[in-house]
């Protein structure tokens, strides 16, 4: 029973997600896989939603924490705490299709060890796309491939991405303990798995469907996070020598990223971010060097493979 069918522990990290969260647990329930257990992770919601999803779903494991941890925080929680040989980290917003973790664990024992992502569609209209997989631009911004397009999918040949969307990512205990958990988010943990040679990929074939109006709110704190995060990536996850051949791109990119903000009206979110970063100074320098120290695949092997644009949603 276990070699055939691993226990997979589903991670569903909370913040007043409400009726949203109840929907999520209710589709799990409903999963064609029996080896599961359900872990909610809250930070400290005042909803009341994490008491009354435990109430409703009594198979259900809570674990309230004292402080609103975050993204990653929160995450790394509930891996730690979880018993399953396999991950799946869900955002609370989501509803899941009952072959999710049959379907995505067959691809994982044809592809191997990795991060892996379904089809991502929105829950407001279930034929557009959010993402067929995420990518890595060559200056550091993370985006979802497709988003806001039909969904035309045909091909359920599985692909290789760039790294895979944290509102549905799949992979085993010893990955995430190789990776050292979530440092900062999807794309850090992504692309660092890339630099010791760990695949992303995207598993068309299976899907799952995310409420816009949620987590992916255009807002001041989102373009903050964006470029906090962006420039996070880049600081640490390429060598000083990279940093310094593509020193005049990063110059002209940065003009371009300060006129975006200006035009949307949230330079404040990009003076936070800078700041933020400013007073990082000396763990982003370590971080540099310890990441450095694990790459396997050098800097210039990985670039080939990032796009060089970067497809902007209509709605931003």
């Amino acid at each position: 029973m276990e070699k055939n069918n691993p226990l997979v522990s589903i991670i569903v990290l909370n913040y007043n997600a409400g009726k949203l969260l109840h929907n999520c647990i209710e589709s799990l329930q409903k999963l064609d896989y029996d080896n599961i257990e359900i872990i909610v992770v809250d930070n400290i919601s005042t909803d009341n939603s994490q008491n009354e999803c435990k109430e409703k779903f009594s198979n259900i494991k809570l674990i309230q924490n004292n402080e609103n941890i975050g993204y990653c925080g929160g995450n790394n929680v509930g891996i730690k705490q979880a018993k399953g040989e396999f991950i799946l980290v869900l955002n609370p917003d989501t509803i899941v299709e009952s072959n999710l973790i049959s379907e995505i664990l067959t691809a994982y024992r044809k592809n191997g060890d990795g991060l892996y992502q379904p089809k991502i569609l929105s829950l407001d209209n279930k034929e557009i796309l959010q993402s067929t997989g995420n990518m890595i631009h060559i200056f550091g911004f993370g985006f979802a491939r497709d988003k806001g397009k039909s969904d035309n999918t045909k091909s359920n040949e599985i692909d290789s991405i760039g790294y895979a969307s944290g509102t549905c990512l799949f992979s085993s205990r010893k990955i995430f303990e190789k990776l050292g958990f979530f440092d900062d988010d999807d794309l850090d943990l992504g692309w660092r798995a890339k630099q010791r040679g760990i695949k992303s990929y995207f598993v068309p074939n299976i899907a799952i469907y995310h409420a816009e109006s949620y987590s992916l709110k255009w807002s001041k704190k989102k373009f903050y996070w964006l470029e906090r995060n962006r420039k996070y990536c880049l600081k640490t996850h390429y060598s000083k020598e990279t940093l310094k051949k593509i020193k005049s791109s990063l110059w002209y990119t940065e003009i371009l990223v300060w006129l975006f903000y200006l035009s949307k009206g949230y330079v404040s979110a990009k003076i936070q971010a800078e700041s933020d970063l400013r007073k990082n100074y000396e763990f982003i320098k370590k971080k540099q060097i310890e990441i450095e120290n694990q790459k396997t695949i050098s800097d210039l092997e990985l670039i080939k493979e990032f796009p060089d644009r970067i497809e902007v949603p209509k709605d931003v």
